[in-house]
């Protein structure tokens, strides 16, 4: 918001430099972004009065004048501008001066020959306006040459253009800004004095509200007889210094009121909605639209509304998006002699829900949403009457009002304390109750003391949709005490930072899963509603509308999307939150995700005569194998066939420690079909916690190096037929535990079922190494141990040794 300094100084009495007061205002919250000096863009700038015009001897469209720039000084300056005349007073910028706004400093010059002496000024020059077709001309006749231009073209301001924070309301007006630098300065404030007038109401001008939830009040007023025309030069001025472009009297004094006291206010031509109302009597409504209507704006455009859209009616016939945006059909223009000036407050949350639909943000709708000042409505509304009758003439024949406001003041206890508790020590030592009472008292509190350091505070009007708790006064006391008058000091003892277990955990797994080729990746939490996700009451879009139950189903889009963008399969993981309602209530859970697949011949596929090579079931579980062994933890393999986005033959659930840990499998080609995927692309899903879980039960996280042993070792190949409901996985547990320290190493290397094996079972071979860390092994060692192992596999599965 850009305020004008010295607009703010009618409103307060602060004598303070731009600089310093930007520095205060910063430091209470409310950031200056520039500080804009006007006073530089005409500097050297004086009224100068033409005592003569000729024309120029050697150039048609040129004209010689004669200046008189006082101090009994006459100027010689040549001029092209067509409205120059003798008899009238023009801003003149001087030999020396610098005009930033054409970037240009006078100096003596000749023109076509004839010597010119400074320049005539039209308004673009001095950067009041992008365009000029001729020099400025003062409309008094009284002025002295000599004195300074600025004051006359509001350039004599500077404009602090400063940010409010979401929940200051009453900062978006001078008044509120007004007030704030009095308590931080202890500058009194002196706001505009107006007399609250009531007017009757008659049978021509009636209102009507149909929520008064959405609009707890709403007041037209008719004026009759206005005479509508160019604001005068200061009300010109102090909009433009603001931001806001001048249009007429009547609009520029609502906008005026705008930005005084926060107020929108909005005035209808009363004619024109006689015409579109159909009836000489009026009645002023506010509902919400319905479906197919429709308004053209004040910025051109027709806009279809939508039931969110909060509209003001004539009779029923929609001439405003409330709080918002006018009607075109209704504007105010020069022709306009009688208005309807509506004031009205708007809840909050319509306001922003009207405004988004349409795409529309405006200064109003800026105000509406962050909330009115509903105690000072009758106030700024006063102003603004008489403001426009003093502007543009007119009387107030009628008012009606509809709804009504409710005046409540709200009261904080406030403990002494519970402030010295969270606020901490300051340089001074301790800030003091009268240091509380007065801070508090300069921001419009009233405070009554009902215990010792137990004070009940009255929120003034205001400040209602901010101060709420006991926590926002003592954010106030801070504030306005200062925060760099608070110690700053380090603890006593620091320690040197570290990770925690979990933290370094997730990081050792996060490199693992890198080293073994798949990148990592992050998805939002949130994902569209299919009906198996926790359900968001009050979801932003429908995309975004459920909380995700697995990490899986966004690696397969992911996957989908990177192979249609040409870029191949992608092989990443995901460690990520998931959620799932249980027992009524969301559970939350760590999880690790991966998927991997497409072509393994990553150096080329000339290589295998131009064919691609997929990645096999084997390959892909090796690679994740080789996390898990370098994790140190040995996982168990399943079968598992209940996932119907799996392979019911190729999957397998992982456990550790007798808990089940995850899946590992290939997608369903029904799925990879639909997805327009290769055939083989695997995932796994693990849960983090039981990894967590198992891995700070392990000894330490850093491998220790065990030293190989330097005797060679002896194979044994082992045959036999085992029922097919037995897996590979039990079997090689039996072994390990059975072949006890000298059995390094079990691997099944050939399966067979068909012609010559029993029905129900599958003929096996698995490879042996045996290996002793400090000898070589002799026939009559290992034999006994190969025995035991075929003891163990046919008394514990029945199994049928072929060799």
């Amino acid at each position: 918001m850009k305020i004008s300094l010295n607009w703010l100084q009618e409103l307060v009495n602060v004598k303070l430099a731009a600089e310093e007061l930007a520095q205060i205002l910063t430091m209470a919250g409310f950031e200056v972004e520039a500080i804009e000096d006007l006073r530089q863009q005409a500097q050297g700038v004086v009224i100068g009065r033409v005592v003569d015009r000729q024309p120029h001897p050697n150039a048609d469209k040129l004209s010689v004048c004669q200046v008189d720039i006082g101090q009994n000084t006459t100027a010689n300056i040549v001029c092209g501008a067509p409205n120059v005349r003798a008899d009238i007073f023009v801003p003149v910028a001087t030999l020396g001066t610098y005009l930033p706004a054409v970037d240009l400093k006078l100096a003596p010059v000749k023109l076509r020959g004839v010597p010119s002496e400074g320049m005539i000024c039209s308004l673009a020059e001095l950067g009041l306006a992008k365009e000029s077709e001729g020099i400025y001309i003062f409309p008094e006749d009284n002025l002295v040459p000599g004195t300074d231009v600025r004051p006359l073209l509001g350039l004599d301001d500077v404009i602090l253009d400063l940010t409010t924070t979401a929940n200051r309301a009453d900062a978006l007006s001078l008044v509120g800004i007004a007030r704030e630098v009095g308590a931080l300065t202890g500058a009194p404030v002196q706001l505009s004095r107006v007399e609250l007038l009531t007017f009757p109401e008659t049978s021509d001008l009636k209102t009507t509200i149909s929520d008064s939830h959405a609009c707890p009040v709403y007041m037209g007023t008719k004026i009759q007889g206005v005479k509508v025309g160019p604001s005068p030069d200061w009300l010109k001025w102090r909009l433009q210094n603001a931001g806001i472009r001048s249009i007429n009297n009547i609009v520029d004094a609502t906008n005026y009121i705008l930005l005084e006291w926060g107020q929108p206010l909005h005035a209808f031509d009363a004619e024109k909605l006689k015409v579109t109302a159909q009836s000489e009597d009026l009645n002023m409504g506010v509902r919400f639209a319905v479906a197919d209507e429709s308004l053209q704006t004040l910025d051109g455009q027709k806009r279809q509304l939508k039931p969110q859209n909060l509209l003001i009616t004539a009779n029923d016939v929609p001439v405003a998006i409330a709080g918002v945006m006018g009607g075109e059909d209704t504007e105010v223009d020069e022709h306009t002699v009688n208005l309807v000036l509506e004031g009205a407050i708007f809840d909050p949350v319509t306001i922003r829900r009207s405004a988004r639909s349409q795409s529309l943000r405006t200064e109003a709708s800026t105000r509406y949403e962050r909330g009115i000042n509903q105690a000072e409505f009758s106030l700024a509304l006063a102003r603004a009457i008489a403001l426009i009758t003093e502007l543009a003439g007119g009387q107030v024949t009628a008012q009606s009002t509809g709804g009504g406001l409710t005046q409540s003041r709200r009261i904080i206890h406030l403990r002494y304390e519970r402030l010295e508790q969270v606020l901490g020590p300051v340089q001074t030592g301790r800030i003091s109750h009268t240091e509380v009472e007065d801070i508090l008292k300069a921001l419009g509190c009233e405070l009554q003391s009902v215990g010792d350091g137990l004070w009940e505070v009255t929120i003034p009007p205001y400040r209602q949709r901010d101060l709420e708790r006991e926590i926002d006064l003592i954010e106030e006391v801070a504030r306005l005490y200062g925060y760099d008058r608070f110690c700053a000091e380090l603890p006593s003892k620091t320690q040197p930072g570290y990770l925690s277990t979990s933290e370094a955990i997730k990081r050792q797994l996060r490199y693992l899963l890198r080293a073994v080729g798949l990148t990592e990746v992050v998805h939002y939490s949130l994902v569209s509603n299919t009906g198996k996700e926790v359900v968001l009451n009050n979801p932003l879009f429908k995309e975004y509308s459920a909380l995700r139950t697995n990490l899986t189903t966004g690696l397969i889009e992911a996957c989908a999307y990177n192979l249609s963008q040409g870029n191949g399969v992608l092989n990443a993981s995901e460690i990520g939150r998931v959620f799932s309602p249980t027992s009524g209530e969301i559970s939350e859970r760590e999880m690790v995700a991966g998927i991997l697949g497409g072509d393994r011949t990553f150096a080329g596929r000339w290589v295998v005569g131009g064919k691609s090579v997929p990645l096999t079931w084997y390959e892909a579980k090796g690679l994740l194998e080789s996390v898990f062994q370098s994790l140190n933890l040995s996982v168990e393999y399943r079968v598992l066939d209940s996932d119907p986005r799996l392979h019911p033959g190729r999957t397998a659930s992982l456990w550790l420690n007798g808990q089940e840990l995850g899946f590992f499998g290939q997608l369903h080609p029904q799925l990879t079909a639909a997805k327009d995927l290769p055939a083989a692309v695997y995932v796994f899903e693990l849960d983090f916690t039981l990894l967590l879980n198992a891995l700070t039960q392990i000894e330490s996280l850093t491998a220790k190096f065990k030293l190989y042993s330097t005797y060679p070792a002896v194979a044994r190949d082992l045959a036999f037929f085992s029922p097919v409901d037995i897996s590979v996985a039990q079997l090689t547990t039996i072994m390990n535990e059975a072949g006890g320290n000298l059995l390094e190493d079990v691997e099944v290397f050939d399966q067979y079922q068909g012609e010559n094996v029993p029905t129900g079972q599958r003929s096996l071979a698995f490879s042996l190494v045996y290996r002793a860390s400090d000898r070589t092994l002799t026939e009559s060692e290992i034999e006994p141990v190969h025995q035991q192992i075929r003891e163990a596999l046919v008394n514990t599965f029945n199994v049928t040794l072929r060799s």
